[in-house]
């Protein structure tokens, strides 16, 4: 998050001009309450749902130099402003409120996302009332999802907003914790029964089995992602040849049926897959042990991929991570050098954010929590079992290194998943949620393990409200019957599994 250039500044009572780079015959003067804002008319429309509709009116203030509004307030106006612009203003809590109610009069949708994105545990109470208040759907409902999440820490405060608010958040099914295991494809004659995807009952402090993989779908080597609570697998390989599978997977939960869909115009294996708004992208990878810096975008409304821009160099098995709406990946630049790059989708180019050099280490994991970002590294000499940790944040940009050292056996930590204000990790041992905290995390609880070796893939998902029973030999069927496999995979034309 970036500190904005207005953010701070103090309104006079007289008169205030905030100018567009604008052409003299495009201005127009909007005046709120003694303060006169001078801005792009094109900017407005394409914005703001108010003024799109009043200059497509015909009305005679479409002719007009000025307008006046007298419902929303002045500072709610320029926080808008400084969003269109592409500023990522932070936000006290009379400017939530302010910015909220700006967002409602005006509907300006950028300033709704920009509000979406900063949800935290500090202000989503407020966020969360005004946005019922002014009835600003989207954003209610955002905040009131992160809430269930953490709704045994805020469980007291919850308590204090209005009983139909307290209601709709109860309602509402929390994130659980869920993870993928490495897997190559089976025949039903030879069916892996170990092939499943399982969640985390931590009521019950046991892992339960949520469905199992196609007969024909490959986790070794693949790109696993969720976007719109739906699991994505892309790549995969299915000999010690290395072939690619190619077909896409998609398991919808809440359905609780597998399709596919079409892979990547470029095949590749050892990738990264990223869910971000509707799309998928999947980064560098392997092809015919040729490492690549291709990156492709997945449109999941059209079943279509295209290329985007590419990685600044080579890389498979690239950290990823999000935050406020951004993406953000770990690249290697030996000798020990760790860089961070952000990917800007509206310019469509990786942009270096910052460069952490510790010798002998590199970034492997990286999570986001707020406007921080923590990489996880080896320790020294390729110590896998001691975990380094430093922590980059976004507004200060400044590097912080997280005291101690976190035990990483099996890479637990490099397969983090945060929530809320916590973060899981998983091994054999031991699944462990820490608390976040300014200068360090600290463990929060202990549960059990996952039951499993190998590489995992961990997630977020919201589950039905339906039991599951306990991972084992008694449930492996999950109620599933699937399409039987030759040895040829399929191509990429769609099937169901249910």
């Amino acid at each position: 998050m970036e500190p904005s250039s207005c953010a701070g500044s103090e309104l006079e009572p007289a008169q205030m001009v905030c100018r567009a780079q604008v052409c003299e015959n495009s201005e127009v003067r909007v005046r709120l309450a003694g303060n006169v804002f001078t801005v792009d008319k094109t900017l407005l429309e394409d914005n703001c749902e108010y003024f799109r509709a009043l200059y497509q009116s015909g009305m005679k203030e479409c002719q007009q130099e000025e307008i006046c509004l007298q419902v929303v307030c002045a500072r709610g106006f320029l926080l808008a402003l400084q969003v269109i612009h592409g500023e990522r203003p932070i936000l006290d809590s009379d400017e939530i409120v302010e910015a909220v109610e700006c967002a409602a009069f005006l509907q300006v949708k950028l300033l709704v996302k920009h509000l979406v994105n900063i949800i935290n545990s500090d202000n989503c109470l407020l966020i969360y009332h005004s946005a019922a208040t002014y009835g600003l759907w989207d954003l209610f409902k955002s905040a009131a999802l992160f809430i269930s999440d953490m709704y045994q820490d805020l469980k007291e405060d919850v308590q204090c907003l209005p009983k139909e608010l307290t209601d709709y958040i109860e309602s509402l099914i929390p994130s659980t914790y869920a993870t993928i295991g490495a897997h190559s494809p089976t025949i039903k004659l030879l069916q892996d029964f170990m092939r499943t995807v399982c969640y985390l009952d931590e009521d019950k402090n046991d892992w339960k089995v949520l469905t199992h993989l196609p007969l024909n779908t490959s986790t070794t080597m693949a790109g696993v992602t969720v976007l719109d609570n739906k699991i994505f697998i892309v790549g995969g390989v299915y000999d010690i040849s290395n072939k690619v599978v190619d077909s896409g997977f998609c398991y919808d939960v809440a359905s609780d049926k597998w399709t596919t869909f079409s892979s990547p115009q470029q095949l590749r294996y050892n990738c990264t897959l990223v869910g971000h708004e509707g799309s998928l992208y999947v980064l560098g990878g392997e092809y015919e042990r040729s490492t690549m810096s291709s990156v492709e975008n997945y449109n999941v409304s059209t079943d279509t991929w295209s290329f985007v821009a590419h990685l600044p160099r080579p890389a498979s098995a690239v950290a990823c991570t999000k935050t406020m709406g951004r993406i953000f990946i770990c690249l290697w630049k030996p000798k020990d050098t760790t860089e961070i790059y952000e990917y800007v989708v509206d310019r469509d180019e990786w942009s270096l954010v910052t460069t952490l050099i510790r010798h002998q280490s590199y970034g492997h994991c990286m999570v986001a929590h707020r406007d921080n970002l923590y990489v996880m590294r080896n320790g020294p000499c390729d110590d896998f079992l001691r975990c380094m940790m430093d922590c980059y944040n976004l507004t200060s940009g400044q590097w912080t290194a997280m005291p101690g050292q976190y035990e990483n056996s099996k890479g637990a930590l490099f397969t983090a998943v945060v929530r809320g204000d916590s973060v899981f990790t998983v091994n054999r041992r031991a699944t462990v949620e820490y608390a976040i905290e300014d200068n360090k995390w600290r463990i929060k609880k202990e549960m059990t393990g996952f039951p499993r070796i190998g590489s995992m893939w961990t997630f977020l998902l919201r589950l039905p409200k339906k039991t599951k029973e306990p991972l084992g030999m008694d449930d492996l069927t999950n109620g599933q019957v699937f399409t039987a496999s030759s040895h040829v995979l399929p191509s990429s034309s769609v099937e169901c599994y249910y």
